[in-house]
C-alpha cells in the first residue's frame, strides 16, 4: 500500500492503496477515542445538578419552547441531575433553537452554585450570545462576563482571577468566550457544565481541552450541521445524542433555485429589487483571489478504480474583484466584502455592520457559514455552487429566512462553457426540492462518503477531532463501520491493549497530539 499510494502501477492499484491506509487511520482513531472514553468514564464524576422550579426560567423565554426542546431539555435535565458526567450533543439545523436548550443547561448548573461556560469559535458569535443571554441571567442575579481575544490583556486577566474566585459573591458565573476560554491561566472555582457551540468548527480534541480543565463537569456540545444517525455513532461515539428536527413556529422555508450565468442581469434585478425593499443579500464566492484554483493534478478523492478523469469545471468566482464589480452594477446600495485572510477584528466590523443594516450586500467566502443572527438577510446567492457539498450549502442556506419576510436561495452553477458534473447535479436538484436537513445529510453521505465529514491534520495543528489524512476523502461508509467495529471488539476483548504492545506503542505514538484525550 505504501509503495502503490506512491508510485502506483495504474488507478485501481493507487486506489486499492488509499483504501487500505485510510482503514488505518480510522482504525487507530477509534482505538483512541474508545480506549479514551473508558478510561475516563471509569473515574470521572461531576457535580450533581438536580432542576429546582424551571418556572422562572421558562417565564423569561419570549416564546414556548417547541416538543423538540422540551424533550432536549428533558434529557438534559435528567443527565445533569446526577454525577455521571452528562456527554450530550444537540444536533439540529441552524435556526431550530439548539441555543435555549443550551440556556437550559447553564440554569441548572447555576441554580445549584456551580459555574458555566460557552466556547463559540468566533469572537461575534460570542457577543452575540453574550447579548442574548447575559440581560436573562444578570437579572436573576448572576455575573456573566465575555472572554475573547481583542479584550485587553488587564481586562482579560480580571475575569480569569474571578473565574477562579473562591467567594462566590465576586466570582464570574456564567463565561461566554472563544477559544480564549482555553488559554493557560483560565480555571473555574466550582465548574458545573462546559457547553461548545458550532461543534463542527471545534472537535474531540478542543472539546477534550476544555472540559480537561474541568474533569468534573457535565459537557453539552451543539452542532447546527445535521449528520445522519449512522455517521454520528462514529463522529460522536462518546456522546449522547439529542436531535432538534422540529422548527420554532414562525419560520419560513427558504425557496431555492438553480440557475446558470444566463439568469444573471435578471438575478441582478433581484438583488435591487429586494434591497430597495430594505431586505439584505448575501454573496457567497468559493475563492478570494483570482487564480486560487488553477486545474492542477488529479485529486486524491476523485481517484477511482475505473479509471475516472473528472472534467474542467467552472472558473472560480473570486470575492474581491467580485464586491468591486458588483458596486458599479448597483451604485446605489453599500457593497462589502468579508473573507477568512481578513483580521478578525476587520471580519467582526463588517459582520457587526451588516447586522445592523448598514450594508445592502455582503460579498464573502465560506466564513459566514457560521455567523451572527440577521433577520433582515432574505437572499443568499451562492457563486460556483457546483463547488459546494450538500451540507455547507445547507449551512449556508440557514443564514436567511430567519425574519418574517420571505427568503431565498439562488445557486448559480455552469456558464455553458463548462460541465457540471453528475454528483453536482445531483447536489444542486436535492438543494431545490430538499428543505430537510437530515435527509439533506443522508443523501451527502450517499454522494460523498463519509470522508468530507471526518477531520484532518492542517498545517500541523488539528482540525476537528483528530489525526485523519487519506481518511478524509474516504468515499466507503460501510469501510469505516468496519474499521470502528474491528477497533470496538478489541477494546471489548481488551480495553488495555496488554495483549497488543506494539499496536498500544505505535497508538500513543501516532496520536501524541492527541494527549488531552488519552491518559
Amino acid at each position: 500500500a505504501l509503495k502503490n499510494i506512491h508510485a502506483p502501477e495504474n488507478m485501481a492499484s493507487l486506489a486499492r492503496a488509499k483504501k487500505r491506509l485510510s482503514y488505518e487511520e480510522m482504525f487507530l482513531f477509534a482505538l483512541a477515542l474508545g480506549k479514551s472514553n473508558r478510561d475516563t468514564d471509569e473515574s470521572a464524576e461531576a457535580p450533581a445538578c438536580p432542576a429546582k422550579d424551571m418556572t422562572p426560567f421558562l417565564q423569561a423565554l419570549p416564546f414556548e419552547l417547541t416538543q423538540d426542546q422540551k424533550t432536549t431539555v428533558e434529557m438534559i435535565r435528567k443527565d445533569m441531575a446526577g454525577t455521571r458526567p452528562m456527554k450530550r450533543i444537540v444536533v439540529g439545523d441552524v435556526g431550530c433553537g439548539k441555543t435555549v436548550c443550551a440556556a437550559a443547561a447553564i440554569w441548572f448548573a447555576l441554580q445549584n452554585g456551580y459555574q458555566a461556560a460557552l466556547m463559540v469559535p468566533t469572537e461575534i458569535l460570542a457577543r452575540q450570545h453574550y447579548r442574548e443571554l447575559s440581560p436573562m441571567f444578570e437579572a436573576w442575579g448572576y455575573r456573566v462576563e465575555l472572554l475573547i481575544g481583542s479584550l485587553t490583556e488587564a481586562k482579560k486577566k480580571k475575569i480569569r482571577a474571578d473565574l477562579g474566585e473562591a467567594d462566590s459573591k465576586k466570582r464570574v458565573d456564567l463565561v461566554i468566550g472563544t477559544q480564549a476560554l482555553l488559554s493557560d491561566g483560565v480555571a473555574f472555582a466550582c465548574p458545573g457544565v462546559v457547553i461548545t457551540d458550532e461543534q463542527h468548527r471545534f472537535g474531540v480534541m478542543q472539546r477534550a481541552s476544555l472540559s480537561q480543565k474541568n474533569k468534573y463537569t457535565h459537557l453539552l456540545v451543539m452542532s447546527a450541521t445535521p449528520i445522519p444517525r449512522s455517521l454520528a455513532l462514529v463522529l460522536y461515539g462518546d456522546l449522547q445524542i439529542s436531535r432538534i428536527q422540529t422548527m420554532p413556529a414562525g419560520r419560513q422555508r427558504v425557496d431555492t433555485f438553480v440557475v446558470d450565468e444566463s439568469y444573471r442581469e435578471r438575478l441582478w434585478s433581484f438583488v435591487e429589487k429586494e434591497t430597495g425593499e430594505k431586505g439584505q443579500v448575501y454573496i457567497v464566492c468559493p475563492s478570494i483571489e483570482e487564480d486560487e484554483d488553477e486545474w492542477g493534478d488529479i485529486p486524491m478523492e476523485e481517484i477511482r478504480e475505473d479509471g475516472y478523469i473528472p472534467e474542467r469545471k467552472t472558473p472560480l468566482k473570486a470575492a474581491k474583484t467580485y464586491a468591486e464589480d458588483l458596486q458599479k452594477v448597483l451604485p446605489n446600495r453599500k457593497v462589502a466584502m468579508v473573507h477568512g485572510k481578513m483580521k478578525a477584528g476587520e471580519k467582526d466590523a463588517v459582520m457587526e455592520a451588516f447586522a445592523k443594516g448598514e450594508i445592502d450586500v455582503l460579498v464573502s467566502t465560506t466564513v459566514i457559514e457560521v455567523g451572527i443572527n440577521v433577520p433582515n438577510a432574505v437572499l443568499m446567492i451562492v457563486e460556483n455552487a457546483d463547488r459546494f457539498g450538500l451540507s455547507q450549502l445547507h449551512q449556508l442556506r440557514g443564514r436567511v429566512g430567519r425574519g418574517t419576510k420571505k427568503s431565498y436561495c439562488i445557486l448559480v452553477a455552469g456558464d455553458g462553457a463548462h460541465k457540471i458534473g453528475e454528483k453536482a447535479r445531483v447536489r444542486l436538484d436535492t438543494m431545490s426540492r430538499v428543505y430537510d436537513g437530515y435527509r439533506i445529510a443522508e443523501q451527502d453521505l450517499l454522494l460523498r462518503g463519509p470522508g468530507d465529514f471526518l477531520p484532518a491534520y492542517e498545517n500541523g495543528g488539528v482540525r476537528q477531532s483528530g489525526a485523519l489524512g487519506l481518511s478524509s476523502m474516504c468515499d466507503d461508509a460501510d469501510w469505516m463501520k468496519c474499521a470502528f467495529g474491528d477497533a470496538g471488539e478489541i477494546l471489548r476483548e481488551d480495553p488495555e491493549l496488554k495483549t497488543y504492545p506494539l499496536l498500544d506503542r505505535y497508538l500513543r505514538r501516532t496520536f501524541q497530539k492527541m494527549d488531552g484525550i488519552l491518559n
